[in-house]
């Protein structure tokens, strides 16, 4: 299928690593000019060095967690022409019982995983509506439905990025400007591969029995899939989104969560 993102600019926030990496090169690999973004520089000229490889790319490194941050990705990314694609992926997680979640942990969380989204939305979804055209996608979680308790903190920005997403997409009607949030599974990335190994080093044994604890009697008992997703996976959801081929899907949360979520809807 031609996705026909060919000559369509595209901003992927937090994209040097994982899932926001594999949906940048993805999008250049169908043709469209992407922008990298990350908070370490090295790491942004790295990312695009390589997905130069299969199509266009340059970078910019900012804080998102911060008013100035967001500004200055919005500002650089706007400078050569407009963006037609934001895909607002930037985040973070970390796992902590309710109780010791201290207020800090709470507005750091909510900071960077909702307010990042909220400025670059708000920079960039004007001009779209402007021109009849574009595509603004959340990356959210199974924990957007299915919150885990010791993620509490974590879960609770992913289930709000679904409530911001579909108010954006009433914005949108009679438009070609559509809004979604991508809800996804349990994904093998650069951060989760460190905490599988920081925890198994905690309990004395490896990240395979780790993650095969997860799925056999963890909260990964629901997954259909029975493992880690791979990023590739979750970019190819994530680029038909951000494409004119779906065009009839707007104010949705679709799911990539390999099962993990017990719902009909």
């Amino acid at each position: 299928m031609d996705l026909r993102l060919s000559g369509k600019r595209a901003l992927v926030s937090g994209s040097t690593l994982g899932i926001g990496r594999a949906i940048a090169e993805s999008l250049a690999r169908e043709g469209a000019s992407v922008i990298v973004n990350g908070r370490d520089a090295g790491r942004v000229e790295k990312a695009v060095a390589e997905i130069s490889g299969v199509g266009l790319a340059s970078g910019f490194a900012a804080d998102l967690s911060t008013p100035d941050g967001a500004r200055d990705l919005a500002a650089f990314a706007t400078r050569d022409g407009a963006v037609d694609i934001l895909v607002n992926n930037a985040g973070m997680f970390t796992v902590n019982e309710f109780f010791d979640i201290e207020d800090a942990d709470w507005q750091a969380m909510f900071d960077l995983n909702v307010m990042s989204a909220v400025r670059l939305s708000r920079a960039l979804m004007p001009a779209m509506l402007a021109r009849d055209w574009g595509r603004v996608l959340f990356i959210g979680s199974d924990q957007s439905s299915k919150p885990n308790p010791s993620m509490a903190h974590y879960a609770m920005t992913k289930t709000a990025l679904v409530s911001i997403a579909r108010s954006l997409a009433e914005r949108t009607r009679e438009t070609g400007v559509t809004v979604n949030t991508l809800q996804v599974a349990p994904t093998w990335t650069d951060g989760v591969e460190a905490f599988m190994q920081q925890m198994a080093d905690i309990e004395g044994t490896t990240p395979e029995e780790m993650s095969k604890g997860y799925f056999a009697e963890g909260e990964g008992q629901t997954s259909l899939l029975q493992r880690w997703a791979r990023p590739a996976e979750i970019a190819a959801v994530a680029t038909f989104l951000c494409s004119p081929q779906a065009s009839a899907i707007n104010g949705s949360a679709p799911r990539a969560d390999g099962g993990m979520v017990r719902a009909l809807f």
